[in-house]
């Protein structure tokens, strides 16, 4: 009897994650792999509103998994698609100031250019490609210098928010490992 109830509860719980992992995927906060595996970089959305301006970032989040990626794996000195798989979209519904440069309302696409000690931003005017090659400084709208900002210990997964927003101005931060990287945005 025990290994009936034990293995009722067993079916029942195994029946209760599956249906889960079915929600989340339906709900997009759960992507799988060909193989039903989490997919390890999973697609993440920043969203801010400046006073009716709204800005969306989609990318992909990697992992460190014990490896160094900025100034390892992913160079220092070299273009990086800020994320992982698919490019990373930015798009905003209005003009907008990023950093000291005029971002005309629109779609694009954000690369950074890591350094030991200073990230530069870039936005780039060609969409819609996988997230590697760099198109090209010739597709660039914009290299935009970032700051430093103090890290809170260190971030396992990277991270793309938005931090002190207000009707008309939000700082995009880049977080990962001990890194914190921003820039400052303003609606026009």
């Amino acid at each position: 009897m025990k290994n009936v109830v034990l293995a009722v509860a067993l079916a029942t719980g195994a029946c209760c994650l599956i249906g889960a992992q079915d929600m989340q995927m339906a709900h997009g906060s759960m992507k799988m792999d060909k193989d039903g595996k989490p997919i390890p970089s999973p697609r993440k959305m920043a969203m801010a509103d400046l006073g009716g301006t709204s800005i969306h970032i989609s990318y992909g989040a990697p992992s460190l998994r014990g490896r160094k990626m900025v100034g390892g794996q992913d160079p220092y000195g070299k273009e990086w698609r800020l994320g992982a798989n698919e490019a990373t979209s930015f798009e905003t519904s209005g003009d907008l100031m990023v950093g000291g440069t005029h971002v005309p309302a629109g779609k694009y696409t954000l690369f950074a250019l890591p350094e030991a000690n200073k990230w530069t931003l870039i936005i780039s005017k060609k969409t819609g490609e996988w997230g590697i090659p760099y198109p090209g400084a010739g597709d660039d709208l914009a290299r935009v210098p970032m700051q430093k900002a103090p890290a809170s210990g260190s971030l396992e997964q990277m991270l793309i928010d938005f931090e002190k927003s207000t009707a008309k101005s939000t700082q995009m931060h880049v977080k990962w490992a001990t890194d914190n990287y921003y820039v400052t945005i303003t609606k026009m």
